[in-house]
């Protein structure tokens, strides 16, 4: 489940496949990444204001390029709301879970989100909650347990990256409720010129703002420019020609990307209780994209 760019971005004559393998990558930097920043001395939630702040000039730029009608009245509280709750919120939760349990835990536990969508479909857009998406939310419950228990090297499982981690899975999966709705009225670009520099907005009062190196502001602007802005176009891009249970399938590798540079590159290894923890949450996402007709 990923929020689509359905009106914009690129592709050419790149495989669609191809463009969501390559978003899948972009999207397992994040972690990475912010971890570099934060550990650069970049506290967490400067890491996710930056991150809304500068992706959000991108496609406010996009959009003034492109001429795109930014939401008005009714339509702009809406967009606002989320840029707090979906960026504010969500960004800073992300951050603060790869700062608490590691980049590889954050990624697993952002996998959470869809069964979050199914959950929260149920319960405000009353949506059918069947044998397999009630199957699949007891997957993930089951995989947190076993992530819980099974911890790893490098890999600090605690209360609190939980937490952060599960936050970050429920304000993400706010993007398929406001994109069921927006997605299609507005062109995206335009919505997330708005709802990006409102979520820095929120989250600038609560940052210890840091002196920065050029390291420090290299990752920064990778996050930025890689993992939210390039990313969320190119699987746009793929989507367009591909049928969204296909792209979901690809893009669940993000993790996979994910606990791997975090193994290489910061010696983080989850346990194999964890392991199989991880292939239970997993699957269950799969499981959810394939069981919706709109998962994206």
């Amino acid at each position: 489940m990923r929020p689509a760019l359905t009106q914009s971005g690129p592709g050419g004559g790149v495989p669609a496949p191809l463009l969501i393998l390559c978003a899948a990558v972009l999207w397992g930097l994040l972690g990475i990444l912010g971890k570099q920043a934060q550990g650069s001395g970049v506290g967490a939630l400067e890491v996710a204001f930056w991150r809304a702040a500068l992706g959000g000039g991108l496609f406010a730029l996009h959009a003034a390029v492109t001429r795109s009608a930014l939401p008005r009245g009714r339509d702009l509280l809406v967009t606002l709301g989320f840029g707090v709750l979906g960026v504010s919120v969500f960004y800073g939760a992300y951050q603060l879970a790869v700062r608490s349990g590691g980049a590889s835990l954050a990624s697993v536990l952002l996998y959470t989100a869809p069964a979050f969508v199914a959950l929260l479909g149920w319960g405000f857009l009353r949506e059918r909650l069947g044998g397999r998406e009630v199957l699949a939310v007891a997957g993930t419950l089951g995989g947190i347990a076993l992530i819980s228990l099974g911890g790893g090297e490098g890999v600090t499982v605690t209360a609190g990256a939980l937490a952060f981690g599960l936050l970050s899975g429920l304000t993400y999966s706010l993007y398929y409720l406001y994109g069921k709705t927006f997605f299609h009225r507005y062109a995206p670009t335009a919505l997330y010129a708005v709802a990006l520099p409102v979520g820095a907005l929120g989250l600038a009062p609560f940052v210890d703002w840091a002196p920065k190196s050029g390291a420090a502001w290299s990752s920064l602007a990778a996050i930025a420019v890689l993992s939210t802005y390039l990313a969320y176009l190119a699987y746009s891009a793929g989507l367009r020609r591909l049928p969204a249970t296909r792209a979901s399938v690809i893009a669940s590798l993000e993790p996979v990307v994910a606990a791997g540079l975090a193994a290489l590159l910061f010696g983080e290894q989850l346990s194999l209780l964890a392991l199989l923890g991880a292939v239970l949450v997993m699957g269950a996402a799969l499981t959810l994209s394939r069981a919706s007709k709109d998962p994206s």
